[in-house]
Order: C-alpha cells, then sequence, then structure tokens
C-alpha cells in the first residue's frame, strides 16, 4: 500500500492545479471553435452561463431589452459581440465588465436613446462600434473619448438633432473623420429645415449663435458679481433717500425751524 502513497499525492495535486472545467455550451446555442451563436432564439436575457474561452458571440434577434450590472460572465477572450435586433433600451454602466478583450461590437437596429461613458470604459481594446439604427438624439462625447483604440465608428439612422446640444458631438466628429463609417448616413432629422442634412457637412457658421450666446467663465463671474453688488447699493440708495426726507418731515413738524427755513430762503 505504501508504494501508491506518492502516486496518489502526485494526482491530488495535478487534479487540485488543473484549471476547473469550462462552462458546457447553453442549451438555446451553438457553439464551435470559441464561435458561441445564441441567436433568434427568443432570449429574453444574455446565457448565466458561457464558455470561457468564447471568442466571437452572436445574440442578436432576441428579445433582450436591458443589459444589467454584469450581465456577462467574465469572457476574457472575447474579440466579437452582436447584439442587434434586440429591442435593447437599456445598458446598465457596468454590464460590460470583464470584456476587456473585446474588439468589435454590434448595438445597432435597437431602441437605445441614451449611453454614458463609463459603461464602454471597460471596452479599451474596443476598435469598431455600431450604434446605427437606434433612437440617439445626441451623443456626449464623452462616450467616445473612453474608447481609445475606436478605428470604426457607424452612427447612420438615428434621428439626430442639430440644435446647440448637438455642438461638441460635431466637434469630435470633425476632428475623427476617419473613424467614422458612412458619413452621408449621418443626417440631421431636427429642426426641420435641417431635416436629412448631414451632420458632418455643418460648418462653424451653423454654430455661431450658440458660441455668441454662451457666456465664458469670467463672464458669469462678473454678472454674478455686479447683479447681488447692484442691488445692495440700491438697497442703500433708498434708505439714504428715506431718512432724508423723514428728517425733513420732522424738521417741519416744529414751527419755529420751518419758519426760520422759509425766512432764510426768502433773503
Amino acid at each position: 500500500m505504501g508504494c501508491w502513497r506518492v502516486p496518489s499525492t502526485v494526482l491530488v495535486c495535478l487534479l487540485l492545479l488543473r484549471p476547473p472545467p469550462s462552462p458546457a455550451c447553453p442549451a438555446a446555442c451553438r457553439c464551435a471553435l470559441g464561435e458561441v451563436d445564441c441567436s433568434r432564439q427568443g432570449l429574453p436575457e444574455v446565457p448565466k452561463s458561457l464558455p470561457t474561452n468564447t471568442s466571437r458571440l452572436w445574440l442578436g434577434y432576441n428579445f433582450i431589452m436591458v443589459l444589467g450590472q454584469h450581465s456577462f460572465p467574465p469572457l476574457p477572450e472575447l474579440l466579437l459581440l452582436s447584439l442587434p435586433h434586440n429591442g435593447l433600451e437599456i445598458i446598465h454602466s457596468l454590464a460590460l465588465v470583464g470584456l476587456r478583450a473585446l474588439q468589435e461590437l454590434d448595438l445597432s437596429n435597437n431602441y437605445l436613446t441614451v449611453l454614458t461613458p463609463e459603461t464602454f470604459l471597460p471596452l479599451s481594446s474596443l476598435t469598431m462600434l455600431n450604434l446605427g439604427s437606434n433612437r440617439l438624439e445626441e451623443l456626449q462625447p464623452e462616450v467616445l473619448s473612453a474608447l481609445p483604440q475606436l478605428q470604426a465608428l457607424l452612427l447612420q439612422n438615428n434621428p439626430w438633432v442639430c440644435s446647440c446640444s448637438i455642438l461638441p458631438l460635431w466637434l469630435w466628429l470633425s476632428h475623427n473623420r476617419e473613424k467614422v463609417q458612412d458619413k452621408r448616413s449621418v443626417l440631421c432629422r431636427v429642426p426641420e429645415h435641417l431635416d436629412k442634412y448631414p451632420i458632418m457637412a455643418l460648418g462653424n457658421e451653423s454654430f455661431r449663435h450658440c458660441r455668441d450666446t454662451s457666456l465664458s467663465t469670467q463672464q458669469y463671474i462678473i454678472f454674478l458679481t455686479i447683479g447681488p453688488f447692484s442691488f445692495m447699493v440700491s438697497i442703500v440708495f433708498c434708505i439714504f433717500m428715506g431718512s432724508i426726507t423723514v428728517a425733513y418731515h420732522n424738521l417741519c413738524r416744529e414751527p419755529h425751524l420751518c419758519r426760520r427755513s422759509h425766512t432764510r430762503r426768502g433773503h
């Protein structure tokens, strides 16, 4: 029996050092060579367990309306995530944590209206982002600035509101033209006179009124300083004039003072 102790100890150590088995392929999906296809399965959410070696994940044409906090298990090798045609409305700021290797993200043909910079912070390797055919009226440039490796961006078929609020996005697009795919399809929807006008064809003159009506920090400080100061001066002046008027009326109540005053005026 003693001769089996050493091999058994070695076997136990090997079993302990062995990495845990990868989760099996979800029943609704098809898995092969790191590719997991869960599209067109009527899924209301992302499958809870996915193979850890997944490199390409297809989730299009389902009913995933919300990506909540930590919607995905850790997938350190995931390079492509496809989520089009899901009726997706909300993406939690921590929904994409654990996808640090992701390079391509397709969120097209959904109902997204708002995106926050925190959402894409975990995706430092992302090179392609498809936001086409959503309900985005504006987009904070900080959302795109959070993607240092971004090379291709699709924004077509969104109801962009080309008012002063879109100026920051227009500036980002103007400085990153090479990253914007199909520029002619990024069109204004509002106001009416700019309907179907390419955002990137707008010039500086289109936003001149936005810059003219905005106040600088120094102007705000001056405005906030002069306003209360003028108000206080007016109050002091009113009190001073009121005091003079009251004093004069009090003097006139003394007949001899008033007569003396009138007599001096006569001379």
